[in-house]
Formats: structure tokens, sequence, C-alpha cells
């Protein structure tokens, strides 16, 4: 990039979809709508027997409990295709793991175990970007030493009798590690938006999300009753617009000025596998004096030379983010999420936030198990173990990426992010992906619409240090042979295409 704000390029690029691909994929939904509504028609009239759920025939005059016609993606189109999710592992989600296998006789309605297991899948699916979702070693050894000593559960939440020495040992810890004041330990990644921005926002405050953010913060952002809106994912001139007719305008009717601005935004997007332009983000917010608030849950340990996240990776201070959200689901193999900042922040939300006085204390394995690894990506440990595993993911990702541009596909996103979405787009080409790829022993995401734009259907891998250079190679056979097979191979572009940072005259950020 050429902007000042950056201090190496920022690579992006997103290949616009073949003009072909999109006229055959909208045809592709068009038929399957056209033969969903026959499909109904027959269940209507019982000549197609009907597995949806329906209210019983003496409640018939009764308001309708399931609203039948807004299933109708999930009926006709989900149910053809859905022997791709909820696949049941009974093994430790490392690098491989152990599929149950199933069948089902009905399309899918149904699914039946066969008493099989298939053995030793390649796990190109979890966010295990670290690799520290294992039954062995250093945090396993610590799990199971603190289950003896405190249990498996609470019973209680940290407002009562629920709050251990341990909880606050890894809030300290947590501070200490994202270089912020203080920081507060939640049980749950997905509540700790939810029930956070609601906290911290309310009636006469103006929230600016961008339009890909999470459900969890579209649900928080929702709940707070602050007014809401959107931006163009990752687009500064978007944004930029909106603090201006904030400013200018304030609150609808009124014009009072608004009592806070927040901008909502990711540190990776995990359908996208692009990184937010921080260094513009917050260069905005101090030039609006807006606050900001960054969910890290896929950035914290996968980005950065010491595993901070994309603060670390841009080289910038924490200080500059108001707000510091992030999981310990994905790089730490545990459970939960945490927010750091500023200490009169978080005494604030100990005593106001939702999740804080209702919900359970985390699991004190939970907690020892966040405590072991993130003390190992730190090098608290005496090791190198974690700088390894972050050099490893980097070189991981790196390749894998570089090896499906060379064979032709169509990849989304940054060239550092482990998130790497390959380009399916037809809705026939979902299931047939996912299905093959299991058939070579390789364990992939597939996702189609309502997920992801009707026409950007895709597979999701996800890249771990756990991940060996032979696994890599034996997935990017499966791949290839996958892509042949389905005709996969759409891109045109002989080298990734620089992102430039936005630089428009009209910015107030060349100042």
């Amino acid at each position: 990039s050429n902007c000042s704000l950056y201090k190496k390029p920022f690579l992006e690029y997103f290949e616009e979809t073949p003009l072909l691909v999109a006229v055959l994929t909208y045809m592709g939904y068009g038929i399957l709508t056209i033969f969903g509504y026959l499909r109904d028609f027959l269940r209507h009239w019982n000549i197609e027997k009907c597995h949806v759920a329906r209210e019983r025939e003496e409640q018939k005059d009764f308001v309708p409990l399931y609203q039948d016609f807004e299933n109708f993606y999930t009926r006709n189109l989900y149910m053809r295709i859905r022997d791709n999710w909820n696949r049941p592992i009974c093994s430790v989600p490392g690098a491989k793991m152990d599929v149950v296998e199933r069948v089902s006789h009905d399309y899918n309605w149904t699914f039946e175990h066969t008493g099989k297991v298939v053995k030793d899948v390649i796990n190109m699916g979890s966010y295990n970007y670290l690799g520290f979702a294992e039954n062995t070693g250093a945090c396993a050894d610590a799990a199971v030493e603190c289950t003896e000593k405190y249990g498996a559960g609470v019973s209680s939440t940290r407002s009562e009798m629920g709050n251990l020495d341990i909880h606050e040992d890894l809030e300290q810890l947590v501070a200490r590690f994202l270089g912020v004041e203080s920081s507060m330990a939640f049980g749950m990644g997905f509540a700790t938006n939810s029930m956070n921005i609601p906290a911290l926002t309310g009636k006469g405050c103006l929230i600016l999300s961008d339009e890909l953010n999470h459900a969890s913060l579209v649900l928080g952002a929702r709940l707070s009753g602050s007014t809401i809106r959107v931006f163009k994912h990752n687009n500064m001139q978007s944004l930029e617009k909106l603090l201006r007719d904030a400013i200018v305008h304030g609150q609808p009717r009124t014009h009072r000025p608004w009592k806070k601005i927040l901008i909502l935004v990711e540190g990776i997007y995990s359908m996208e596998g692009s990184i937010i332009r921080l260094p513009e983000v917050i260069a905005l917010k101090k030039r609006y004096k807006a606050y900001l608030y960054l969910d890290e849950a896929h950035s914290i340990g996968a980005l950065g030379p010491n595993g901070r996240g994309v603060v670390d990776y841009f080289g910038l201070d924490p200080k500059d983010v108001d707000i510091m959200m992030g999981t310990f689901t994905k790089s730490f193999g545990a459970a939960g999420g945490y927010i750091g900042g500023k200490k009169e922040l978080i005494d604030y939300l100990r005593w106001h936030s939702h999740s804080a006085l209702y919900a359970t204390s985390m699991s004190p394995p939970v907690a020892q198990q966040i405590i072991t690894s993130m003390k190992i990506i730190m090098g608290e440990d005496g090791t190198t173990l974690g700088a390894d595993r972050l050099r490893q993911l980097s070189e991981n990702t790196t390749y894998f990426r570089r090896k499906l541009h060379e064979m032709g596909f169509i990849l989304y996103g940054n060239n550092d992010s482990p998130v790497v979405p390959l380009m399916l787009y037809m809705p026939a080409k979902i299931g047939a992906f996912g299905r093959e790829m299991l058939k070579r022993n390789i364990g992939t995401v597939v996702v189609g619409f309502p997920a992801t734009p009707i026409i950007e259907s895709r597979a999701r891998f996800c890249i771990s240090a756990a991940h060996t250079r032979e696994m890599l190679d034996t997935a990017l056979q499966a791949i290839s042979e996958v892509g042949d097979l389905l005709q996969l191979k759409y891109s045109r572009r002989e080298q990734p295409l620089p992102s430039l940072a936005w630089t428009s005259e009209e910015s107030l950020l060349q100042d």
C-alpha cells in the first residue's frame, strides 16, 4: 500500500464473479425455487409426505406457531445438502479427526448412524489456528490438574459465589497480553458481544456497523436500542461519509448531537478472510471523536508477530482501541470471550453487563486451558513453542493460499488471513464439494445463501499450525481433483492484486 498509515503492503483481493457463472448460478436457484413451489403444492395436498414442523389439525384455527413459508429455503434446498453439516465427530478436533458415519433414507430429514467411523480425516474446518485443541501436552495436563482442584463447574455467577482466584488470574493475564489496563472474561463468546454492547450504548447513541459483521455484533447492536447505520465492508469512504453525516445532521427530527458514536468492526471476517483496515479506522475515529469496538474473535492469536491480533499485526497502540473484544474459542482451544480496555470501562461492565451479572462463571479447567495456552504464546513457559506455532501458522497460510491460486481457484481475503474462502458459486456444487472432499478424507466447511450472497457460495478452509506440509499437500491434491471434477477453476488472475488503502483527495485523513 502507498498510504502512510501502513507500515507494510496490505494485500487483499476479491475477484469478480465471472458473468457466465453468475448467470448459471441465478438459473440454478431459479430452477430450485420452481421445484420448491411444486413440492410445497404436493405436500399441501398430502401427495408427498411432509416432514416440516406444523401445527396439529385441531390447532388449525390458531395463529401459526411455525412460519412455514419463511422456511422455504430450508425445506427445499438446505435439506438436500444437510448431510454436509452437523457431522458428529468422536475424537479431538485437531489436525486430524474421526467422523461418525451416518446415512439418510429420507433425503436428509433424518439420519442413522451406521456404527462405522471414518478415521484420520484431515480437519480443514475447525478454528484451531495454533493447534491448542489437543488432549495431550501442557494445556491438557494443566486442565486435568485444575479439574481435580476446582471441579468442572462453578454453579454460580461472578457477582455471587462464582468468582474464583483462577478467574482473576486469567483477567490479569489477558490484560497484560493485550497491553491494556484491565480485562474481563466471560463464559460464552457470542454473549460477550450480544450482552455487552447493550451496556455500552442505548437510545440517543449511533452505532456504525460493517455490513459483514458477525451475528453476535448485529444482535448486540439491536438489543441496545441505538440507531444503527451500516457501512460497506471495509470501505473507509462509506464509513467516513456516515461519520460526517452523523456529525453534521445529528439525531433524526431533533438534530441534537448523538450521545456517542460507536464503530463496530472485526479483526478477521470469518466468511471473507479479509482483515480490517485498522489504521484507517483508528484515524477516522480520532478525527470524528467516535469510539471503536474491535471484535478479534478470529484474529487474536492468529495475527501479528506476537500473536496479539490485528493491533499487533499493524504495529498499532492498543490504547487507540476503546473496546477490545475477543474469544478464547479459536486460537486458545477453549471457550468464552473477553473485553479489554481502560479500568473504568471494565469496572463499569462488571456492574452493568447482563453477561457478568446473570451468567454462570467460566468453568475452571477452561480458564486454565486459556492461561496455559496464552503463556505459551507469550513465551512465559520457558520454551519457544508459542513462537514456533505462530511462525508455522504464517508459513502454512502463505503456502496454502499460493498453491490454490496457482491451481486457478478464486480465493477471497487477505494474503495473511488463515481463513481461506474458495468460491463455489453454484448451489449444486455446495453439497457435491463437501461430499467429494469427505470421500478423500478431508473435512471441510461449505457455506451458501443466506450466510453468503446468493451468487457467492463457497468452501471455507481454516489453516492451523498443527497442519504438517504433508497434510496440506494431501488436502491440496484432493481440492485439485474435486475442482477438476466440478469445474471450479474459474480464476483468470495471474497474480494477487494489491488492495490499496484509500487515498481519496477528499479524505480528511490526508492531514
